[in-house]
């Protein structure tokens, strides 16, 4: 019973954190096309946009951050993008409330999401082999996956039920909740964390940015904004 066993308080509350964010993720998976579309009568064009705009962002930053997130600590930086991809969802349906809501806006919340998904995605896996030893990887790595996929599956049918009651709007913001969750979680973990020590030959690889320093950890990086987020231990 391997997998079942305890990996301690503080990796429960990262896997709760992942498990709320990666629920609010699949359960607004259409809901930020659909805005464009149905609240902004967007058309192809500007739908195919917001789609290409994350992944335009991963490019872009990819490389510059690396550095940035490496020599810093892993939770304040979770922390903070959680934070910053809640206030960036949650204008949108604050701008619908007050009838401001704008195209160029949806585009610039998708931008901001992406590069908040690089780097939170950069500091994550770091974090993760810090709470957890290294025998127990696979089963906290295992746990994750399984969290994934529960949500893949039930996340978009119960997303789509939540449109149609609610609106697409609605259910956006309860994606903006989950980071807001998410942070909280993360910081529920607790303890110390040393600062990372400079070495003598920084990485810059976009590769390693994704990887986070080599153990797999699922991540939604594709579907959190405009479905097209961002769990990995990479």
């Amino acid at each position: 019973m391997v997998g079942r066993r305890s990996l301690g308080r503080r990796f429960g509350w990262l896997w709760a954190a992942y498990a709320v964010s990666t629920c609010g993720t699949w359960l607004a998976f259409d809901a930020f096309p659909l805005i464009a579309i149905l609240v902004l009568d967007a058309g192809p064009t500007q739908v195919s946009a917001l789609a290409a705009a994350g992944l335009a962002v991963g490019v872009a930053v990819a490389v510059p951050l690396g550095p940035w997130v490496e020599f810093r600590r892993k939770r304040p930086v979770m922390i903070g993008m959680d934070l910053v991809r809640f206030a960036a969802l949650m204008s949108v349906p604050a701008a619908y409330v007050l009838g401001w809501l704008t195209f160029v806006q949806l585009l610039a919340v998708s931008v901001v999401v992406a590069a908040a998904d690089i780097a939170f995605t950069a500091a994550s896996g770091a974090c993760l082999k810090a709470l957890v030893r290294p025998e127990d990887l696979l089963v906290a790595n295992g746990r994750f996956e399984s969290t994934t996929w529960t949500a893949t599956m039930l996340g978009p049918p119960l997303g789509g039920a939540a449109i149609g009651a609610f609106g697409p709007v609605a259910t956006l913001a309860a994606n903006a909740v989950s980071f807001l969750l998410s942070a909280v979680g993360i910081r529920a973990i607790g303890g110390g964390e040393p600062r990372p020590v400079r070495s003598a030959e920084p990485r810059h690889r976009a590769g390693e940015l994704f990887e986070g320093g080599g153990t797999s950890w699922p991540t939604a990086g594709c579907v959190r904004c405009c479905s097209t987020r961002s769990w990995s231990t990479g």
